[in-house]
Parts: C-alpha cells; sequence; structure tokens
C-alpha cells in the first residue's frame, strides 16, 4: 500500500512530519508552509527553532509511541533534519507514511563505522582509518600505524565533539576511555590543503540537482564560514560532485543529502555524509533559484525539483553564541556589510559554541566581506 503511494505526489495542503527542531527543520518549516503544507514537529525540547513555528509540535522524544502513532496517523510524508533520529523510529514510520531518506540510508550515515564501509565500497578514496571496538584493538599494529591521528566516536559526534587528537600511544587510550570505551573510528591525521563540501538533491525518480561546489573553513571543529563557488577547483569540482552522485545513488538516496570531503596533497578524500541538508548549504536562501530546504520539500513530496542555479558568488559565516555573549556580533555593523543577509534561528539561550545564526554575504566580493567578518567576530 505505502509502496503505491510512493509513486504518488504529496499535494500542498497535506500534513509534513519532521523528526528534529533545530535550526534546519526550522528553514524546512518555512519552506514548506510558503508552499502551502501544514508542518508536524518532534522535538523533545519546547522551545525548539522548528516547534516555534510549526503549525504542531509534539513535545516528546523520538521513540516516544504516542508521538509516533500522531505523526504516523496525520502526516502524509516525513523527513528528518539531524542524522541522529533512531533509524528504528523511521522504520516504524515507513509502514504507513513516505519516509525520506530512508532508515537503511540514515542507518549508515549516523555511523562512522558505516559509513567508511559503505564509502569504501564504492571504491571512494578515504583517509587511512581503523576501527576500535575493543580495549584490544588500541594495542594492534595497525592503529599504531596511523599515528598522529584523529580517534572520533562511531556515533553522535558533530561539530568537533566526540572526537579527539591523539599522537602516542598513551594518548590513544586516553582519549578512548574520555570517549566512553565505546566503538570508535582512528583516522590518520591528513594535512589538509582545504575542506569541500557538495550538496545535492535526488527525487524519486533518479533526478538529480547538485549546487556548486563549497569551500569550507572551521574553527575549533565548527563550520565558520562557506565559500561558492569554491575558489581553483576546476579539476576537484568535477570529482567531488561525481563522488557525491556515487553516494546518493549508492544508498537509493531521496532528499537533500551533503558530502564533506578534504583535500590533502591535491586529493580528494570522502569524510562524511550528512542525510539532511547542511550548514554549508545556507547561502541557498539567499544566492540560489531554489534553497536546499524548499528542494528537501519538493524531493520528499514527490514533486520536480528546482532549478540549484547560482545566481550570484556568495559566502556564508556562521554566528556562534561567543559572539553573542562577547558583544561582537553587532547587528547595525553586520547588515551595514555589503551585499547582506542575516537569518537568526530564534534560539532564546546564547551558549559558547552554540550556532545561534549566519549572515550570508552576496556579490563578487564575498569570500573577502566573509574573511574580514569573521575576523571581526571573534577578535
Amino acid at each position: 500500500m505505502i509502496g503505491d503511494r510512493m509513486n504518488e505526489a504529496v499535494l500542498p495542503g497535506a500534513w509534513l512530519g519532521l523528526l528534529g527542531g533545530g535550526q534546519l527543520g526550522r528553514f524546512f518549516t518555512i519552506a514548506a508552509r510558503q508552499m502551502g503544507y501544514r508542518v508536524m514537529v518532534l522535538d523533545p525540547d519546547p522551545e525548539s527553532p522548528a516547534g516555534t513555528l510549526a503549525d504542531a509540535h509534539l513535545i516528546a522524544g523520538y521513540t516516544d509511541e504516542r508521538a509516533i502513532a500522531k505523526l504516523a496517523a496525520d502526516c502524509a510524508a516525513v523527513t528528518t533534519e539531524f542524522e541522529n533520529v533512531p533509524a528504528k523510529t523511521l522504520a516504524a514510520l515507513t509502514r504507513t507514511c513516505i519516509v525520506a531518506p530512508s532508515a537503511g540510508a540514515v542507518a549508515i550515515a549516523q555511523d562512522r563505522i558505516a559509513e567508511k564501509e559503505f564509502v569504501a565500497g564504492l571504491g571512494l578514496p578515504l583517509a587511512p582509518y581503523s576501527v576500535i571496538r575493543h580495549v584490544d584493538d588500541l594495542d594492534a599494529p595497525e592503529p599504531g600505524a596511523l599515528l598522529p591521528g584523529i580517534l572520533k566516536r562511531a556515533r553522535e559526534g558533530y561539530d568537533g565533539r566526540g572526537q579527539i587528537r591523539v599522537g602516542s600511544a598513551g594518548e590513544l587510550h586516553a582519549a578512548w576511555v574520555q570517549l566512553g570505551e565505546t566503538a570508535c573510528v582512528l583516522e590518520r591525521r591528513m594535512s589538509l590543503d582545504r575542506e569541500l563540501s557538495v550538496v545535492l538533491a535526488r527525487g524519486r525518480d533518479d533526478s538529480i540537482r547538485t549546487y556548486p561546489v563549497a569551500e569550507n573553513r572551521h574553527r575549533a571543529g565548527i563550520l565558520d564560514t562557506s565559500v561558492v563557488p569554491a575558489p581553483a577547483t576546476d579539476d576537484l569540482a568535477p570529482q567531488a560532485t561525481q563522488a557525491a552522485l556515487a553516494i546518493a545513488r549508492g544508498l537509493n538516496y531521496i532528499g537533500v543529502l551533503a558530502v564533506e570531503f578534504f583535500v590533502s596533497e591535491g586529493r580528494l578524500l570522502v569524510n562524511e555524509i550528512a542525510p539532511r541538508p547542511h550548514n554549508s548549504g545556507h547561502y541557498t536562501l539567499d544566492a540560489c533559484a531554489t534553497s536546499q530546504f524548499e528542494q528537501q520539500v519538493r524531493a520528499l513530496c514527490g514533486l520536480p525539483l528546482g532549478d540549484t542555479s547560482l545566481l550570484t558568488p556568495a559566502a556564508m559565516v556562521n554566528l556562534l553564541g561567543d559572539s553573542m555573549l562577547s558583544g561582537r556580533a553587532d547587528w547595525n555593523e553586520l547588515l551595514a556589510l555589503p551585499g547582506s543577509k542575516l537569518h537568526l534561528y530564534g534560539k532564546r539561550e546564547a551558549r559558547p559554541g552554540r550556532k545561534m545564526g549566519h549572515i550570508t554575504l552576496l556579490g563578487e566580493h564575498a569570500a573577502e566581506t566573509a574573511r574580514q567578518c569573521s575576523i571581526r567576530l571573534v577578535a
């Protein structure tokens, strides 16, 4: 029955379900409501950025049976805004709703071990790594050969959390204890030339639209700025796009997907898969014919995917709680920047490292303006 419905478009007026209430969900909610849909958000935070804008907010956990039953009964289609939604919840909803991305695709992306094995199986390049499941694995020859490296928790790590740099066997043991003696991946620490990302959307009919390759700069493990089009990537941009396409098709993915890449000594390496819209794609709200969030609605509902043309060069700068607490985020100053577009996420409490909003800068000089803006926010 649900299989037959996968061939039918979900039209405006229907309820769409959203698992997760953060800023990505907030932008999805705005896009969906602009297109005539009603949105039901499931998120345990009563003040979640998406929940406060949605038509209905189920304040419950992601395994709450009554809340899941409510989504299943009322929503024609359900999606996610972050990868750590339990795959079992998605699988349960699949019995009565259209769910995209699928539980299987999300399960791979939310576990670094499964993700790396999947990418390697496609023949795509990765940084050298080893799987650490037990304390005995720490002393095996393979991990020792990867030092200095970065130990990353296999699950629930993001924005630099859940990972520790290690330079010796002793540091490796201590880091594993610090991360909770759980399954981890040890990656060799590579010399990085730059970091890139590709955001794309894939529809039910295998139609795919890709956005321009972005160059990303991080600060303390958190994305600081993204620039599009990525400068001087004539050779790498096609490679990155083709790798992202292979990943989307390999996952039989429906929805918006982001793939992050390292560039080390001129070689492209797959870093991570994000089964959702991505921070580095926020510029699409202002600089593209179709934003990544409208595209998410279109893909979920089985509608034709939108035009991803870049209308103007752009750069995005994240606004973290640090800059707000210190008073460096001066709204008058930021809005006076050429081509500036301010987006705040509706979070009431500013905390260090917390993403409170972003500013998009448009125009020929966007990259340099973003660099100066970033320096000003952390000075």
